[in-house]
């Protein structure tokens, strides 16, 4: 079991969070209303009917929860900046409040001793872009880079860590693809075209924030998957390079080797469009300073003409209930991947036998370890941090008053130790962020699915940190494996 000494003394532990999953505060101190405002509104679009509106009160509590941080050891705080609270049309005028919130929260942290660490965009753009075509034009991508160098422009006295974007592929292919994200369209392998915007976008708001005071230092985070084939017969073995391919190597090649898979355009049917468009890979490709990689789980993939199968792994965030009309991506119990793999639609996804989270994703810590050697292959010399790493339980309060989550507990301890074997194995690992410090608005799950290392009661707003936030105080504090 790995120790707190076995990583580096200055590797960065961390929790993160998302701008419309915690703040709440939706309509209040001149915030614009996001493309989540309104696709949690839209009639089966979220479990319950569930909305960020109060979320978990972040807003008003910051200070009860920068506590928690630092009662739980961390050094880091992963957090978004919400794009409609300091635009709220997208551009224009800086909402001041917006500012100050920001400000009072990244002032609060470095008191604490835990460093601040903005994400600019975490899937809630302004609704007022939307209306104007949203990341399907070029010039959300613009606008991204006017905002960046606004959040740069009011923070970056006190925050030096910045990402651009988080998981463009959820933005685009669960926004744009299956339509069980915002802005909940359905717009086929022209999906690929907000990933590429997005991308665009990064590259825009790179230079941005380089462009402001000196000292930053920014990246970028992608979501990816190990995947395999369910045996070496070609056709899974093509099946596993089609997911690979959409889900991981379409974002780390434009990032780091300024190009786009070759056989993914094809896949995607988009070779003009992307011919057209190939200039912009100069601009995606610019310097980053570190890549953010979001870990969750392994597809395990097969051919269409596969012998029947078990119930197969989850797609990232699939919701069991879309909007009306909307075609669902895959959760538990389907058979193929869906519109959100344009071109990967029937592939089908096996169920291995290991252990589930309470979203139906497959444990394995293992799969940790192959994504980080996939980019470390890209770009040898580039620090990686893992950006979220978490797990869904359905989680109680018991009779003692305490939260006894010992799966997450579990997890969490294995993919720590794929952090210390990716060390081992000469990866340049500098830091884990668990997902989440609490539980908050799970997407279209609402808040049916519960992530944090602290639990909520979304009745009351009382929080009470969970066995695995009090293993990973002691881990963090005394080189402890167990809850003390």
């Amino acid at each position: 079991m790995t120790a707190r000494s076995d990583l580096p003394a200055d590797f960065v532990w961390g929790t993160a969070t998302a701008a419309y999953q915690v703040e709440g505060a939706a309509a209040l101190d001149g915030r614009g209303p996001s493309i989540w405002d309104t696709f949690a509104r839209r009639p089966g679009a979220v479990v319950g009917g569930d909305t960020g509106d109060v979320a978990v009160d972040h807003y008003h509590r910051f200070g009860e929860d920068v506590d928690l941080m630092r009662e739980l050891g961390t050094n880091a705080y992963r957090f978004s900046l919400s794009w409609s609270r300091l635009l709220p049309e997208g551009t224009g005028t800086v909402n001041r409040a917006g500012v100050d919130f920001y400000r009072r929260l990244a002032e609060r942290l470095l008191e604490r001793g835990v460093a601040p660490w903005a994400t600019l965009y975490h899937w809630d753009l302004p609704q007022a872009l939307q209306d104007r075509g949203g990341w399907l034009e070029r010039d959300t991508a613009e606008r991204f880079a006017d905002f960046a160098a606004t959040a740069h422009d009011a923070l970056g006295d006190l925050v030096t860590s910045w990402i651009t974007l988080n998981e463009p592929w959820c933005a685009a292919f669960l926004g744009h693809g299956s339509g069980v994200h915002a802005p909940g369209l359905q717009v086929g392998a022209r999906a690929s075209h907000a990933a590429h915007h997005l991308l665009l976008g990064h590259g825009l708001a790179v230079d941005a924030v380089r462009a402001g005071r000196s000292g930053a230092s920014v990246g970028v985070t992608l979501n990816l998957y190990s995947v395999r084939p369910a045996s070496d017969g070609a056709a899974d073995r093509d099946a596993a390079r089609r997911v690979d391919g959409l889900q991981n190597r379409f974002f780390l090649e434009p990032v780091l080797a300024g190009r786009y898979p070759e056989d993914v355009v094809r896949d995607l049917g988009e070779q003009e469009w992307f011919a057209a468009n190939a200039a912009d890979l100069a601009r995606i490709q610019r310097p980053i300073d570190f890549l953010g990689v979001n870990y969750y789980s392994r597809h395990t993939v097969a051919a269409p003409d596969a012998a029947p199968l078990a119930a197969p792994d989850a797609a990232p965030d699939a919701a069991p209930d879309a909007a009306p009309g909307a075609v669902r991506s895959p959760a538990a119990g389907e058979s193929t991947f869906g519109p959100a793999f344009p071109g990967s639609e029937d592939v089908r996804s096996v169920d291995t036998g290991a252990p589930r989270t309470h979203m139906g994703w497959p444990v394995v810590p293992e799969g940790l370890v192959d994504v980080l050697e996939q980019a470390h292959a890209l770009a040898p010399a580039l620090p990686l941090h893992v950006t979220e790493n978490g797990s869904a339980y359905p989680d109680t309060v018991g009779g003692d008053g305490l939260v006894h989550d010992a799966e997450r507990l579990r997890y969490l301890q294995q993919h720590v130790d794929a952090c210390a074997a990716a060390r081992e194995r000469g990866i340049p690992l500098q830091g884990y962020f668990v997902w989440s410090l609490m539980d908050n608005f799970e997407w279209a799950w609402g808040f049916s699915r519960r992530f944090g290392l602290v639990h909520v009661d979304y009745a009351t707003q009382q929080r009470t940190v969970k066995d695995s936030g009090r293993w990973l105080r002691a881990f963090l504090r005394e080189g402890a494996t167990t809850a003390d």
